[in-house]
């Protein structure tokens, strides 16, 4: 029985969260990585636009509670995603029109983007903050669990209870059909198909017909999309903070260069191995080893490798070491 609840409370606060986070972080380095294979450069205002589709989810949501409009036990969040894609696909648009679309035209090294997107990434900031403050925001309705840990404990007889919020089903579940649906449509349509070619070889793709211009287009209304869709789905699971996204930047970027940067793929395991790393090592094991040793062997501390405070040290760390030991990450050699 000891096994068990030591089992059963590992999963509840390792494998569980991690599982959850690990999603959000594959949306968002999928967004990150698909700048980066076709347009060829690091946006750093990606974690701003993801904060800023999820303002635009917020707003709408209250929006629509006021309405009396709902989803039942899902949350109303889910009916006000396609407004918070519509309005940051329209700002992205509008930044690239404004922005990017100069530095295209006299072909800027690719440090220059960087630090234009640098200089994007406070504007966005500063809209932000201009429209829904500082102030932290929960907007997360519906059936709060999925499994209820005093149910579980009625249902096992052990002494450690399991909880499943709803949020993070929802989370791995949207992720789930996100993923599917952008390899499908990068490997199956003549649009994905486009990208990809673009993305291997430029000169190629334009003597073959391809429009840059379009690809630019539909590759930043894909990154609207993952930008809004992982920014919600994280402040479902914890809150909307619209000061966090920038520091979700770095977990982010690592997961998308963890895993090969350029390849989908690889942002998905990365985003999972980032996730894990971060949640196991700031994760106090005290419990768990009480309940796999003899009582004699009970620790008075915490048993925690890193307080969470250094929680985004982790995902720094792992950055270095994947830049000096495999710069190319898991999935090498390949782009989108």
């Amino acid at each position: 029985m000891d096994i068990l609840n030591a089992l059963v409370a590992f999963t509840n606060f390792v494998v569980v969260p991690a599982t959850a986070y690990g999603s959000q972080l594959a949306l968002g380095a999928l967004g990150v990585t698909l700048i980066y294979g076709v347009l060829r450069f690091s946006n750093f205002a990606h974690g701003e636009t993801m904060s800023f589709g999820a303002m635009v989810v917020v707003l709408v949501t209250g929006l629509f509670q006021s309405w009396g409009l709902s989803l039942g036990a899902l949350p109303t969040a889910l009916l006000a995603l396609p407004f918070g894609i519509l309005a940051t696909a329209l700002l992205l648009l509008l930044t690239d029109r404004v922005v990017y679309k100069f530095y295209r035209k006299v072909k800027a090294v690719p440090v220059m983007f960087v630090i234009v997107s640098t200089g994007v990434m406070f504007v966005m900031n500063g809209l932000v903050r201009m429209v829904v403050g500082t102030d932290d925001r929960r907007f997360s309705d519906g059936a709060r669990f999925v499994i209820n840990a005093r149910e579980f404990k009625a249902w096992s007889g052990l002494n450690e209870g399991l909880a499943l919020k709803t949020t993070q089903v929802i989370t791995v579940v949207v992720a789930m059909i996100t993923v599917a649906a952008l390899f499908w449509f990068l490997n199956k349509t003549r649009t994905g198909k486009s990208m990809r070619a673009f993305s291997d070889n430029e000169d190629l793709a334009l003597l073959s017909g391809i429009n840059p211009e379009r690809v630019v287009m539909i590759t930043w209304l894909l990154v609207a999309a993952l930008a809004t869709i992982a920014g919600t789905l994280y402040g479902l699971d914890k809150s909307y903070k619209p000061f966090i996204f920038q520091q979700l930047l770095l977990p982010v970027f690592a997961a998308a260069i963890v895993g090969g940067i350029g390849n989908p793929l690889g942002a998905v395991a990365g985003g999972f191995v980032i996730a894990f790393s971060e949640v196991t090592l700031t994760y106090a094991f005290k419990k768990v080893v009480t309940y796999l040793g003899p009582d004699s062997w009970a620790p008075d501390g915490l048993v925690q490798l890193l307080s969470t405070d250094y929680k985004f040290a982790v995902s720094f760390a792992i950055l270095i070491i994947v830049l000096l030991f495999k710069p190319t990450g898991l999935f090498k050699g390949q782009s989108i």
